[in-house]
């Protein structure tokens, strides 16, 4: 994931004011002058003045002149980065495209049109609280048809319409998709981007989220930007049939591989998942343990292959401890398990965001939302009324 930090946190300046009053900064503009006798410079006074709009952090920064026009203006962090914006169409104010950020310093250069100029620096009050986000899949070379992208945010976010809006995903084939709000299985808010569909292999992604200076609300503010590039790699698909206990891996809709496999032994919690799932990762060797999923002292193992398809704990893996089950009986806690061979053959092919799709008698049904990626079980209807943009325009839907 790369981070882009577009208004830092300011060092300290000789030349700032905190915005605590309702006070603006005037601004003197100077120029030469041809006049004699004099020091060389204009008494003429613009009475401009520079100040925050609302005097605080996520209102646009306003500068504003009482006299003559405004011809530039260039406003800077203390680290040199651009703030850029508009001047009005009768030249007497400009507006900055984005809000200010918390806890930063703004050094601000105006001209007018009569070829005075002058600088000034202000600063907004640090924030009481930070929101911070983590993304997934991050920067990744290649993942599958299914992965969606997810941001997870650190405090709850309250204003997620807000947020959204400030949200933009680009893709090198205009896929159609939407935002949509849910909880993590960790509890926190969580906002996803699903396609309409699948994927398409070789598509390329963007995910900018132009948050900083954004009020998330109760959780506090953002006090940076964030990006994402992400290619959509093969189109493969494993799916896991519960009935036959065979586990069928597809490239481009065509079967490449048929092996068999025992899954979660039918009725209570040691039954598996089904839906349409998603492979959240590749964790290789790990310990499990049934303590870590509720299932008491059954099993403590180190376990090959492992392959993350739910937050609770449910994987594809290598079960060589039954291998005369595979293809027979499922009778696992509730992961699906194959021989070592073919486990180190699936964790080979298979790739972060393939889809993992789980049908059959004997489940305990579709894992709920935020266990992992489950959106894809929702229609498109019901996916789309989980964006909180959605919702403010029909009345319908929610955000959580």
């Amino acid at each position: 994931m790369s981070r882009t930090r577009r208004h830092p946190l300011p060092r300290h300046t000789a030349r700032t004011a905190a915005f605590a009053g309702a006070a603006a900064l005037a601004v003197t503009l100077t120029a030469c002058s041809g006049g004699q006798g004099g020091d060389g410079k204009s008494a003429l006074q613009t009475g401009a003045k520079v100040s925050v709009a609302g005097n605080k952090a996520g209102q646009p920064v306003k500068v504003t002149s009482g006299d003559g026009a405004l011809k530039s203006v260039a406003v800077k962090t203390s680290e040199g980065e651009d703030l850029a914006g508009k001047i009005s169409a009768d030249g007497k104010s400009w507006t900055s495209d984005r809000v200010a950020a918390p806890g930063t310093t703004y050094k601000i250069d105006v001209k007018d049109d009569q070829g005075r100029s002058a600088q000034e620096s202000v600063t907004t009050q640090k924030p009481d609280k930070v929101n911070k986000v983590t993304f997934a899949p991050g920067n990744a070379d290649s993942v599958g048809v299914a992965q969606p992208l997810s941001i997870t945010f650190d405090h709850p976010v309250k204003n997620k319409a807000d947020v959204e809006k400030h949200l933009k995903v680009t893709t090198s084939d205009n896929t159609e998709g939407s935002w949509g709000w849910i909880k993590d299985y960790s509890g926190r808010d969580r906002v996803d981007w699903r396609p309409k569909e699948y994927w398409k292999s070789g598509t390329k992604v963007k995910v900018e989220a132009d948050l900083d200076g954004i009020d998330s609300g109760d959780g506090g503010w953002f006090v940076r930007d964030y990006d994402m590039d992400v290619t959509i790699g093969r189109n493969q698909a494993i799916k896991v049939d519960l009935d036959s206990k065979q586990l069928t891996f597809l490239r481009d809709g065509q079967v490449v591989k048929t092996i068999p496999v025992a899954a979660g032994t039918p009725g209570g919690e040691k039954a598996s998942w089904s839906g349409k799932l998603v492979l959240m990762r590749k964790e290789g060797t790990i310990r499990m343990t049934s303590q870590s999923v509720g299932l008491g002292d059954a099993y403590d193992k180190m376990v090959d292959d492992s392959m993350r398809v739910t937050q609770s704990g449910m994987y594809l893996h290598a079960a060589p401890w039954n291998n005369g089950n595979f293809g027979k009986v499922n009778n696992s806690s509730g992961c699906v398990g194959m021989s070592k061979a073919d486990a180190d053959w699936v964790y080979t092919q298979a790739q972060a965001g393939d889809p993992v799709e789980v049908t059959g008698q004997g489940s305990k049904g579709q894992p709920q939302s935020g266990n992992g990626y489950t959106e894809w079980n929702l229609s498109w209807a019901q996916w789309q009324a989980k964006s909180a943009l959605h919702a403010d325009a029909t009345g319908t839907g929610g955000a959580n």
